[in-house]
């Protein structure tokens, strides 16, 4: 017995083995005319399998390229369209050049940084301010608490992030802010109170 993956790996597994086969055998047949008949239905039975490309406004354009791929690009035939070429899918894409910000605290992450530039560049007597550093505060111990994932952290720990972020120039006391409480919960405990919710909803759903 021939396992599939035995066999010659498919340009294009979507289609399966059976599509792929009868390419193949277009591939064979000499004359052009019944060529040609057989590649139609072969894109006939492509669109079948995947009715958003065939009922796309242009003309069945993508199963003709696919057509050409599972075909190697040496099916003999008179396309309906301008088929994508061989070289054109071998050029590799540019690569994405990654973020080079520098993050001092991670888990704090980029845009709380950002935030935190743009509430030191505030005047002193801007009312708006210290409400923008009382919500940075609060959510420094927010992201300090699920990356620790302990419970009882110290809040001037956080205001010593915060003022070491703002290079100095944020220095609160635990009286400027007020820091909201969180209680930690354990995960496996989250876990099983989220499922607990679920079948509870469940439960009322089925009853109404």
């Amino acid at each position: 017995m021939e396992y599939n993956t035995q066999q010659r790996r498919l340009p294009l597994p979507e289609y399966g083995r059976s599509v792929q086969n009868m390419v193949d055998y277009a591939l064979t047949i000499e004359d052009r005319g019944e060529r040609q008949r057989c590649a139609n239905t072969i894109v006939g039975i492509m669109g079948n399998m995947f009715p958003n490309l065939r009922d796309a406004s242009d003309n069945n354009h993508k199963l003709w390229d696919h057509l050409a791929i599972m075909a190697d690009f040496k099916l003999d035939i008179d396309y309906p369209v301008e088929v994508v070429k061989k070289e054109s899918l071998e050029i590799k894409p540019d690569r994405i050049p990654y973020s080079q910000h520098n993050i001092r605290y991670r888990h704090y992450g980029r845009y709380m940084q950002e935030l935190i530039r743009i509430a030191s560049g505030y005047p002193e007597d801007d009312g708006r301010k210290m409400r923008l550093l009382n919500l940075i505060a609060n959510h420094l111990k927010k992201d300090y608490q699920n990356w620790n994932n302990k419970d009882g952290i110290e809040n001037q720990k956080v205001l010593d992030d915060l003022y070491e972020l703002s290079g100095g120039k944020i220095r609160l006391d635990l009286s400027d802010v007020r820091l909201a409480e969180q209680r930690f919960m354990p995960r496996r405990r989250q876990m099983n109170n989220n499922n607990h919710n679920q079948q509870k909803r469940k439960y009322q759903d089925s009853n109404r």
